[in-house]
């Protein structure tokens, strides 16, 4: 088990700057996005390096949904910065470019494909020594704070890809949940359902002793290694957490408790997929994203289409759980039940349906897009979107 070491609790990003007097940092690198650097994560952290004498550079340049173009962006500047530490405030898309910009500044003799993963990239180790990094994260969704994966699109192919290795965790994920109380209510949403997703993805990957081939050195072995029994527990209770709290995290911005809970989720899933890893909704999520036309979400200020990553995810889980529920049935009713499906009475081999059936009134209640058609996709699309969803 691989994770970061986490930090919790109600503003305790003002400690940042010992953080980084303690490790002797000398030159920092703040990585952040336009809307953010305006918003009070961005100044808490600001505060806090200007009380403890940091000397620190922005880059608020990260683009939402990032594509290989905007990490090579971020890459130059860490390069010329010859930084000794690295500060990412953001969501999922600000703390996985800073990881990045990380292993590639650390490594820069290595083309920008060398760890990409395969097949796109060619997917070889991280051998090289790695800044500290600090990721203060302002979204409660990708559990990015905890994990060594970074997502990005891969604009000539049209497709979402990433870099997997354990040597591109943070090393300290700072989790404040004051952060969380400036998200707008389609971001909550968004973000959580990639909380949603993470959690059952990971409880229902395919089993760790059942992965083949075995890879020969340790260093091959991927950092999602299929489900196991220390990824379930965290998965389980990111699941419940999201059951009680993220419809109220959604609906009242006001609910401090709500929210606080859904950006521990958060980082309890990254825990566990980071690990175990995703699937299907994850897989065919990325070309969802990298193919969008003209959608822009509600609440986003941003000037190109996107399809929010944890919209992407969720839209096609009630089918693909509804397809792998033959697997495992029982952990998906297990699932199900925990999301608030009455299950006395269920029989196993409907476990799938139930479970489908139980996410799609969850979606329902929060009007979020139905499916693939109202995001502007047709059944000509189809052939593109399995295209794309392949290399995953």
């Amino acid at each position: 088990m691989a994770i970061s070491n986490i930090r919790y609790g109600e503003g305790v990003t003002k400690e940042i700057g010992m953080d980084l007097q303690n490790l002797g940092a000398r030159r920092v690198c703040l990585m952040t996005d336009k809307n953010l650097s305006k918003l009070p994560p961005v100044n808490a952290v600001l505060n806090s390096l200007a009380k403890y004498g940091i000397n620190f550079q922005i880059y608020d340049n990260v683009r939402v949904e990032p594509t290989d173009q905007s990490f090579l962006d971020a890459i130059q500047f860490a390069k010329k910065g010859e930084f000794d530490a690295y500060v990412a405030v953001g969501g999922g898309s600000v703390i996985d470019t800073c990881k990045a910009a990380n292993l590639y500044a650390a490594s820069p003799s290595a083309e920008f494909l060398d760890y990409v993963n395969a097949p796109i990239g060619k997917g070889k180790p991280v051998t090289v020594p790695l800044k500290p990094l600090i990721a203060v994260p302002t979204t409660s969704g990708t559990g990015s704070e905890t994990t060594g994966v970074a997502i990005f699109d891969f604009k000539e192919l049209k497709v979402k890809t990433g870099i997997a290795s354990r040597a591109i965790k943070p090393t300290l994920g700072i989790i404040d949940p004051l952060h969380t109380l400036s998200m707008p209510e389609r971001i909550v949403a968004n973000s959580g359902f990639d909380v949603l997703c993470h959690a059952l993805e990971s409880y229902t990957a395919l089993p760790y002793h059942q992965r083949r081939p075995c890879p020969s050195n340790p260093i091959e072995r991927p950092a999602y290694q299929g489900s196991n029994p220390i990824s379930d527990v965290w998965a389980l209770h990111a699941l419940r957490i999201v059951a009680k709290y993220l419809k109220r995290a959604i609906r009242n911005p006001e609910d401090r408790e709500a929210r606080a809970n859904m950006h521990l989720a958060s980082a309890f899933a990254g825990i566990g997929f980071g690990n175990a890893g995703v699937h299907l909704c994850h897989g065919m999520s990325y070309p969802i994203s990298g193919l969008v036309k003209t959608y822009k979400p509600k609440d986003y200020n941003v000037d190109h289409s996107l399809v929010p990553h944890g919209l992407s995810v969720v839209l096609t889980s009630p089918a693909v759980f509804a397809f792998t529920a033959q697997m495992h049935p029982e952990r998906h009713l297990e699932a199900a039940e925990i999301l608030g499906a009455d299950i006395r009475t269920a029989r196993i081999k409907d476990a799938g349906l139930i479970l489908a059936d139980t996410l799609r009134k969850f979606l329902f209640d929060l009007n979020v897009d139905d499916g693939l058609a109202a995001i502007g996709y047709s059944k000509a699309d189809i052939p593109a979107l399995v295209k794309g969803t392949l290399p995953q």
